[in-house]
């Protein structure tokens, strides 16, 4: 996708781009840089990154921004072996996270305990350093497909479950699909934040009918979507109009199927255990709020259930557990599925305008892995990173996507690695949208995400192109003059929280995330090395750059850089302009739209 911003962001940072890449020594290379021979001389796997640049690039969509590690790492196995090694890594938890911090509270605050801050501590620590990258950063997308957000309440009091629903999207994230869509189902997170927990059956004495909440939303967003697709994800069409997948019979039909389910309870099935987690002697799981729901019958609908063409029959006695095989092994075999979260799987990795071809090869993996497994997400992930789309160097305008402000923020702080004074990666809640980045992970505004992954931006340049352009749904004048004062100041300061801190023997209070700019401030006086050595990590080479490198030169270099006087006295001046060159070549680079748009 090209850059098609509004004109505050192009009056920001009207910048094209191009230069060389560099080696992961530091070392400039050119974009077409020759592949290595691999070790004993022999010719480098086939699928081994032609430059670092392209390795550079494929990082920006598998994982959550290149670092120098992982991309010495990715040149040295290939693509394909890259993949594998990630998959293989353990998963990091969250939840390990939060309970040892809440160990430390509970040390000289008895009762208390980090809250949601901790959850986003834990995401922060892991989306930076994490070794596992890739399972993090499928786990992100699956956050904003099956979106349960922290500006509800009810997820808000129950942060330790919040980090444990991280830690099971990214487990079950590069499980199966159909695994996945039960634990999102039966998590007493997702009950409280859709209210299917302690859902009841209907009573005709007092009116009362299931709740539909759920049953909606696991279909219109979680499996099937609104109208049936065809395996390249376009509309199957009647009399020339989109033919939709359910109705509203199914929804009320699909709602019986989740009611009777609550708390794993020590003294299950009470009455006592379904309504508040708690034997009748105040004993209870302290793991209720995220170990899988349980079916309590009494409460479950007995009665038939018949939705998408399927029919539960009725049951003596109740059975909730059956009930719910039948409606999730319906919704995961439908055809919809593949195209329908396999393409917002594209979208949050890779591009927002896959081509049908794409969607189709993906709905291919998603029915039959190779080996006759169907929704297989390992096989899926593997195949949208690996397809020919994903993989181009030069990439078509359709390609690339607007950066969501939180995925800004983890590429620079992983291109440019940050230390935490408090060992807690305090970035916190940066949700205001003209001070901050507009978007905190885990909290968008509803249960559609912080954007729609078919919005098309009205009177825009891509929706004149038949693009949509989902992140542009919260990009706005206000946002992006937020997100250039928030680096703006984060050069400036530093990132997060403000924690006490000790500078020069003196006690201070300081952000939280702070770098050491010593390998920049090396480069100042040679403008040209420090402009190249910015545009290798952030921007990957692309077509154009040179003209964005020129606009960087001209703007650094405006900045003079005082000869140091024999007696040092000026050494304070000298320094703060050559920081001041560093700001400046790295603010225009992150406000440009060669980095907002991931290539």
């Amino acid at each position: 996708m090209k850059p098609l911003l509004p004109a505050a962001l192009l009056v920001a940072a009207a910048l094209v781009a191009g230069c060389g890449a560099e080696r992961g020594d530091g070392t400039a290379v050119a974009e077409g840089t020759a592949r290595p021979l691999a070790a004993g001389g022999s010719t480098a796997p086939a699928d081994l990154p032609a430059s670092v640049a392209e390795a550079r690039r494929f990082l920006s969509f598998a994982s959550f921004g290149p670092n120098e590690e992982q991309l010495a790492e990715l040149m040295s196995l290939g693509y394909s072996a890259w993949i594998d090694r990630q998959f293989a890594l353990p998963a990091t938890s969250h939840r390990a996270y939060w309970d040892a911090q809440a160990a430390l509270i509970a040390q000289t605050n008895p009762g208390d305990d980090p809250g949601t801050n901790g959850v986003l501590e834990a995401w922060w620590l892991q989306a930076l350093n994490g070794p596992d990258q890739l399972r993090l950063r499928v786990a992100y997308a699956l956050s904003q497909i099956f979106v349960l957000s922290a500006v509800d309440g009810e997820v808000t009091a129950q942060a330790r479950a919040l980090a444990a629903w991280l830690d099971m999207l990214a487990s079950e994230g590069l499980g199966n699909y159909r695994s996945l869509l039960e634990s999102v189902a039966r998590h007493p997170l997702m009950g409280r934040y859709l209210t299917h927990l302690r859902n009841e059956k209907a009573n005709p004495a007092t009116g009362r009918v299931p709740d539909e909440n759920f049953a909606r939303e696991v279909m219109q967003l979680f499996s099937i979507g609104l109208v049936q697709l065809n395996p390249d994800g376009s509309p199957v069409l009647r009399d020339g109009q989109p033919v939709e997948t359910y109705g509203p019979s199914d929804v009320t039909q699909l709602a019986r199927v989740f009611t009777g389910w609550s708390f794993d309870c020590p003294a299950f099935p009470s009455n006592l255990c379904f309504t508040s987690g708690f034997a009748s002697n105040g004993a209870a799981d302290p793991d209720r709020e995220f170990k899988p729901m349980r079916g309590y019958p009494q409460f479950h609908s007995a009665e038939p259930k018949t939705f998408l063409g399927v029919t539960i029959p009725a049951q003596a006695p109740a059975d909730p557990p059956a009930s719910l095989q039948v409606a999730l092994d319906t919704l995961a075999a439908h055809p919809n599925v593949g195209p329908f979260i396999g393409r917002q799987l594209i979208q949050r990795l890779v591009m927002s305008n896959p081509s049908p071809a794409y969607v189709a090869a993906i709905s291919a993996v998603w029915a039959d892995n190779g080996q006759g497994v169907r929704g297989d997400l390992k096989a899926v992930v593997k195949a949208i990173l690996l397809h020919p789309e994903a993989r181009q160097p030069r990439p078509t305008p359709q390609a690339g996507k607007l950066r969501e402000p939180v995925l800004r923020l983890t590429a620079f702080l992983r291109a440019f690695p940050h230390a935490s004074l408090s060992g807690g990666w305090q970035i916190g809640d940066t949700d205001l949208p003209g001070e901050q980045l507009g978007q905190t992970p885990l909290r968008s505004p509803s249960v559609f995400n912080f954007y729609r992954p078919g919005y098309v931006a009205p009177l825009s340049q891509s929706a004149a192109a038949g693009m949509v352009a989902p992140e542009l749904q919260i990009l706005n004048e206000t946002t992006v003059a937020g997100y250039v004062n928030y680096l703006g100041d984060g050069l400036i300061r530093g990132f997060g929280t403000e924690v006490a801190a000790v500078v020069d023997g003196n006690p201070v209070f300081l952000p939280d995330l702070q770098r050491d700019w010593s390998p920049e401030l090396a480069l100042a006086d040679n403008p040209s090395q420090l402009v190249d050595h910015v545009l290798a990590r952030l921007v990957y080479a692309l077509p154009g750059r040179s003209a964005l490198r020129s606009e960087l030169l001209l703007a650094v270099q405006a900045t003079p850089v005082p000869a140091l006087l024999p007696d040092g006295s000026n050494a304070d001046a000298v320094d703060q302009a050559r920081r001041q060159r560093v700001r400046i070549a790295l603010l225009l680079t992150l406000a440009a739209p060669e980095f907002l748009v991931q290539p």
